[in-house]
């Protein structure tokens, strides 16, 4: 059965890059109507970008969806976590720029949002993407993988020279409330000596270190320090499963990620959908939909959101 935001929520933040203001308003949608996005700031040209893995172009830092008029959004990638995880399956997402708000550089102020306002069952079939074969992408030395499983799980791994990160790995099944106890609160990260590079060029104006993890080799210098002990591992994980959801379907798979980031992941997505032997879609039967991330998601799983 698929479902929508029962009323809708609005944030208000900066974007990461710009640093401008914007606001962001989650609003239903009906059945099969899937996730979309529309920049409310264009009148002319077509406003409407679907969030979909083929409209989907490399760009520093974030993820960036591009429409066939050439209009972008940035940084959808938390949002979109948000959505999956909450097991939203249609949305209509109002954005006033060219960017997602950053808010505090996790999905969790967008999961207390969805949350809050309810989530509404839709009288239709649900169907997922069910993975038959191994597909594995490669970049320099990091690496993704979809294998088969009967529900989305992820396995990711980093490696950091920064005593702060250094190496970490977590291993998760997505299903029920996973998402939002244990994700949905991990922050974006970077290393100290990047932040001013990263200025220069123009890009992270919106950054802060109340919206980003800051580490100096084995300093953590945003104020308060980690959320989780392997707090930027999690973040990994939050991003793949905002990217995995450009998808257009819940994914029955296991993600395994090595050092991987939006590209690879996306790559991966592409090179999945190039071989139609490597996957099939399935109608979902109740206990399919069992495990997927969101059911049997309850308002006291935010209890465990910082």
């Amino acid at each position: 059965m698929q479902t929508t935001i029962r009323n809708q929520v609005s944030f208000n933040g900066v974007g990461l890059h710009s640093g401008q203001p914007v606001r962001l308003t989650i609003r239903p949608a009906s059945a099969g109507h899937g996730i979309w996005f529309t920049r409310t700031d264009i009148v002319d040209r077509d406003p409407l970008i679907p969030a979909r893995w083929d409209v989907a172009e490399h760009s520093p830092l974030c993820t960036k969806l591009v429409n066939t008029d050439g209009v972008s959004l940035s940084t959808v990638e938390h949002v979109m976590a948000a959505l999956a995880g909450c097991g939203i399956h249609n949305a209509l997402i109002e954005v006033n720029g060219p960017e997602v708000p950053i808010l505090d550089g996790s999905s969790a102020p967008f999961v207390r949002g969805i949350v809050k306002q309810g989530i509404r069952m839709l009288a239709e079939p649900l169907f997922a993407i069910e993975v038959l074969k191994p597909v594995t992408v490669e970049k320099a030395d990091a690496t993704a993988t979809l294998t088969p499983a009967d529900s989305l799980k992820i396995d990711f791994e980093i490696d950091f020279a920064d005593a702060a990160i250094g190496r970490q790995r977590k291993s998760l099944h997505m299903a029920n409330g996973t998402f939002v106890r244990e994700l949905c609160d991990s922050r974006t990260f970077c290393r100290a000596a990047d932040v001013e590079f990263m200025r220069e060029n123009g890009l992270a104006l919106g950054g802060t270190m109340e919206n980003a993890v800051v580490v100096d080799g084995e300093e953590v210098l945003s104020p308060g320090g980690l959320r989780h002990s392997d707090e930027p591992v999690r973040h990994k994980m939050l991003d793949a499963l905002g990217d995995l959801a450009l998808a257009g379907a819940p994914i029955l798979g296991l993600y395994t990620g090595y050092k991987a980031g939006h590209t690879l992941t996306n790559m991966l997505l592409r090179a999945l959908f190039a071989d139609p032997t490597a996957y099939r879609i399935v109608d979902c039967d109740a206990a399919c939909i069992a495990r997927l991330p969101g059911v049997g998601l309850h308002v006291s799983d935010l209890a465990a959101v910082a």
